[in-house]
Parts: structure tokens; sequence; C-alpha cells
């Protein structure tokens, strides 16, 4: 493992547990998105100017190159551009608790991608190049934990008041057959409902499931700090505004 792979990969599991921090404290999206834009900017800013003046580039590489790839210190742009730029679209355009679901998810699933597709990756398929069937199990296990934590432990226990208005959240406890399916079946919304812990363990499949996908996947070769969040908020948004909307 490179010598600064730990030190990165110990930044990316802060950020979780840094996220459900804030929202234990109140702090809104809406207070947190024009955040992340004001770093973003100055963050890209800087990676333009290291990349045409290797002067700059050496000195920064040698004091924040720790928390960096090892391929972003010569012909790639940091990923924290990439990081702050997924965050700051999930918390932009998502429901709050999709938005915190999908910070979770990349800050812990795809780091247990990573480490166990290391480990382990060799003694399973590959999936494509990079990514293993190792490290799509431990995403989607991560995943599945994660939303638990949050959901089932976390959410229950924070003031209402945080999450009424426009800081409601996408899931409030159950979920339902969409209209067109209940017809379709015959069923009555009550009967294609569901609610408590079996609700929970559903979406806690969806979570880990979505996580999976969303570190698998390639688009366009983009970085995964930037299609982790935004392909996890689409995947949670899509499922909780067809079963959990009504």
């Amino acid at each position: 493992m490179h010598k600064h792979e730990v030190p990165r990969k110990v930044l990316h599991v802060s950020i979780g547990f840094g996220t459900l921090w804030l929202y234990r404290m109140g702090a809104q999206i809406s207070q947190i998105h024009p955040v992340l834009l004001s770093l973003l900017i100055p963050i890209f800013t800087v990676d333009v100017i290291r990349f045409r003046w290797p002067a700059f580039n050496r000195v920064y590489i040698k004091y924040l190159g720790a928390f960096m790839r090892e391929s972003e210190a010569h012909d790639r742009f940091n990923g924290v551009i990439s990081y702050l730029a997924g965050l700051w679209a999930t918390m932009y355009f998502c429901k709050k608790d999709v938005a915190v679901m999908s910070v979770l998810l990349l800050s812990w699933c795809d780091t247990a991608a990573s480490t166990f597709g290391r480990q382990f990756g060799k003694y399973t398929p590959r999936i494509r190049k990079g990514k293993s069937l190792a490290g799509s199990l431990a995403a989607c296990a991560f995943g599945i934990a994660s939303a638990v934590l949050f959901w089932g432990l976390i959410a229950p226990m924070t003031p209402r008041q945080y999450n009424e208005g426009v800081h409601k959240f996408a899931f409030e406890g159950t979920l339902t057959l969409p209209t067109p399916a209940r017809e379709f079946l015959g069923l009555s919304e009550s009967a294609a409902t569901i609610s408590g812990y079996a609700a929970l363990g559903v979406l806690a499949v969806i979570s880990g499931l979505v996580a999976s996908v969303s570190e698998a996947i390639d688009i366009f070769g983009l970085d995964d700090n930037l299609t982790i969040p935004i392909l996890s908020g689409i995947g949670l948004g899509a499922f909780l505004w067809a079963f959990a909307s009504g």
C-alpha cells in the first residue's frame, strides 16, 4: 500500500463521522452546501495554478501529498475537488436524509470497497478494471450498516424539529407500493404498506445495493468521489420518491 493511502483513507472515513456530528448538532444542508461551494472554487483554482507552476506543485505535494492519490500529484486534479463537487450537488438537490446517507456511502462504503478489494479481490471475480466482487460486497454490507445506523439509530435520537418543513426527510418510517402497482396487484393502501423494522430493513438493503452499484460503475472515467454521492443521491432519492412519497 502506498505510504499516503492510510492518512487519505482516515480522512475519507472521518468525513462520515463529521457529517453525523453536524446532523446531531442541528446543522442543515442549506447551511452546508454554500460552504462546500466556497471551498471548491479556491481549491480548484489552486490545482489549476499548480499544474502550470512546477515549483509551487512541489511545495504543495510536500505538505498535502499525504491526502492525495499518487496519480493526483502530477496529471490529475486533486480528489478533494471531486469530493466537494459531489457532496455539494447532493446537498443542493437532495432531501436532507438522502444527502446525509449519500455522504456516508461515499465516506464508508467506498473506503470499505477499496480496502476489502485490495485484500480479497484476487479471490473473487473482477467486475471491471480495479473493481472486484469482494469490494462490491463490502460496499453493500457497509451500505446496509450505514442505513441502519442513520435511519434506525441516529435519526430517531435527534430532535424532531431539526427535520421539519423544508428539512423534512424523504423517509419517515413507512414504505408503500406505488398506486399503479397496488392496483395491478389488487391491494389496498394499508396492505401495500410496511413500517417499522420491516421498512427500515428494505431501505437498508436498497442502500447497500445503491452503494455497491455506485462504487462499481464507471461513468466516462470520472472520479469515484464525484460519482458515488451523486449516483447514491439519485438512487435513494428515486426509490424513496416512488415508495415513500405518499
